[in-house]
């Protein structure tokens, strides 16, 4: 995972404490649940930035998953996206990040839909994400390190279990575990290699032919 506070990865070690609460019943101060549910708190002190991170989850007793809230702090931990990624997408990305510890379901639905549109607005318009995902990787226009990553979302999201994740990308669905944060980091790779480095590119050019332009020489092609 990664600190909240921070953005490094850092190894889970979370302390687990039942939360105490009291009422009055027939006279006397007992321990009641809330909601149905015994509540816990789980802290632990990032090794590397020394903050806290605290989570709240409430246990009914069942073998059901038990959803797990930040309770402090309330950063996602994750960088604001470039200022040259569109804004329909940066907007995805943002709430994909924000609804992460809530909802890995709902970030990871985010996350795919966000995704779909960078392969779109780059040349892969295939209405499924799976064979956008497979027509950019059978370019090979991707750096190798790229590629894995983006190739493992096909692995890691399980389309073959869940075929709707390939025609439907904004369904809620059943993710895997770190579907949904493996989603973000591989978009963080994707909106570098789109978008950040082009307009780096175009910037340079763009200086070099002032210069080209001040000798009198002719600019670049």
């Amino acid at each position: 995972m990664k600190c909240p506070h921070c953005a490094v990865e850092i190894h889970p070690d979370f302390e687990i404490e039942r939360l105490r609460v009291y009422g009055i019943a027939g006279g006397a101060t007992t321990q009641e649940q809330i909601g149905g549910r015994r509540w816990f708190v789980s802290h632990m002190t990032c090794p590397a930035c020394a903050e806290p991170i605290i989570n709240l989850r409430g246990d009914r007793g069942t073998k059901e998953p038990i959803p797990v809230s930040r309770v402090y702090p309330s950063s996602t931990g994750r960088p604001r996206a470039p200022v040259e990624v569109p804004d329909h997408i940066s907007e995805d990305y943002h709430e994909a990040c924000a609804v992460l510890e809530d909802s890995a379901k709902a970030s990871a639905a985010l996350s795919r839909r966000c995704l779909q549109a960078v392969l779109r607005e780059n040349g892969y318009a295939q209405k499924d994400l799976v064979k956008a995902i497979e027509a950019v990787l059978a370019s090979n226009t991707l750096p190798s390190a790229i590629a894995d990553n983006l190739d493992a979302i096909r692995n890691i999201g399980n389309f073959a279990a869940h075929p709707m994740k390939d025609t439907s990308t904004g369904q809620i669905l059943p993710v895997e575990p770190e579907e949904a944060e493996w989603n973000l980091d591989v978009l963080e790779e994707l909106f570098d290699f789109f978008y950040v480095q082009p307009e780096k590119a175009r910037q340079k050019r763009a200086a070099l032919n002032e210069k080209l332009q001040a000798a009198g020489k002719p600019p670049m092609k």
